[in-house]
């Protein structure tokens, strides 16, 4: 019999995992040896576990460039075994312990390399990966906002654009996030979030503190229009393929995104998350923004239609533009060609960072 839930994954899925680090090969591989969703999870550790022995190799052998990268992608399959199997908390806390480790073993091997910082919150610690370009700081750095299902563990290749062009990177695992989903709930007000997270970039020696910016995706393009709301000192955001209203998307949702929003905000079943939903929600925040604004949206997004994306660039009070791609789907994951190196460029552009493109605002 077939199984819905993961004929939808492994129909949909393919472009966002790709985009992100996995290997295409790997990806036929992996899903074909599933037979239901309750494979999904195992499945994809026993991929991780190929490309960490592959690092260990690499590394006894002092090969340290090919051992941080194959620790970098053990991670980030490690996270995708977990990040909408919410179903088996078991299974996906011992992957979810996994793609932490394999990032921590990682972070010193990358070019540049990266450093775990964490951040008192709300009687729990958010943590976030920094990493710094080449010459001298204090540098340019951008905030990465990770989504309902996205975690620190699935930015690399994110963080690679904005790193070539002299701006650092400071991917954040917040509340009902990655590291930080175990402790605290998903919460609407970001702004308190960023307000503590930025005060901590501020103190960090690496870190040019008149010169922060954000990107976000999918929920995270919402944090990151909160954040712009706030009395933050941004510079200038990016929300890529962000919802105005989760509430109001809510019914069009599949089954697994609601049921991992409603563990993630630590809800009591559906009619509670659903109320919780609605909570996040821009109107009244919009208005608010100031600061330059990037927002990306794909007119085939099956989560968030793309007119919210229009509805968020013309309440801005700030300069603001649409990217609005025609066939791009959630998160623009087919066509990263098409907007992470024009996102980079345009941050890097309001950012004054050395490898802005002279002209490009």
């Amino acid at each position: 019999m077939a199984d819905a839930l993961l004929d939808t994954a492994i129909a949909n899925w393919q472009p966002r995992f790709t985009a992100n680090g996995v290997d295409a090969s790997d990806y036929a591989v992996i899903t074909a040896s599933m037979t239901s969703w309750d494979d999904w999870c195992a499945a994809w550790s026993r991929g991780a576990e190929v490309h960490l022995a592959l690092g260990d190799v690499a590394l006894n052998d002092d090969r340290h460039r090919s051992a941080g990268e194959y620790f970098s992608r053990a991670a980030l399959y490690f996270h995708f075994a977990k990040f909408l199997f919410v179903h088996d908390p078991d299974q996906a806390r011992a992957a979810h312990e996994r793609a932490v480790t394999a990032l921590t073993r990682a972070l010193p091997l990358l070019t540049p390399s990266g450093r775990r910082e964490e951040i008192d919150f709300d009687g729990a610690r958010l943590v976030g990966i920094l990493r710094v370009p080449d010459g001298e700081g204090p540098h340019p750095t951008v905030l990465l906002i990770a989504g309902l299902d996205s975690t620190k563990e699935e930015f690399r290749d994110v963080e690679r654009a904005f790193l070539d062009r002299g701006m650092a990177t400071f991917s954040l695992d917040g509340p009902g996030q990655g590291e930080v989903e175990w402790t605290l709930p998903i919460r609407p007000d970001w702004d308190v979030v960023g307000a503590a997270v930025v005060s901590h970039l501020q103190g960090l020696p690496e870190v040019d503190a008149e010169r922060i910016g954000v990107w976000g995706v999918s929920l995270g393009g919402y944090y990151a229009a909160r954040l712009a709301a706030s009395d933050l000192p941004i510079r200038a955001v990016v929300c890529l393929s962000g919802p105005y209203s989760f509430g109001a998307a809510w019914d069009g949702l599949n089954p697994l995104t609601r049921r991992a929003f409603e563990v993630r905000s630590y809800s009591d079943g559906d009619a509670e998350a659903r109320r919780r939903a609605l909570d996040l929600n821009l109107e009244g925040h919009a208005p608010r923004i100031s600061a330059p604004l990037l927002v990306i949206m794909g007119q085939r997004d099956r989560l968030f239609p793309w007119t919210d994306a229009q509805r968020l660039v013309d309440e801005s009070a700030g300069p603001s533009q649409l990217l609005l791609l025609e066939e791009g789907n959630h998160g623009c994951a087919n066509l990263t060609y098409r907007h992470r190196p024009y996102s980079a460029d345009w941050m890097a552009a309001r950012l004054d960072a050395p490898g802005s493109t002279p002209g490009v605002r």
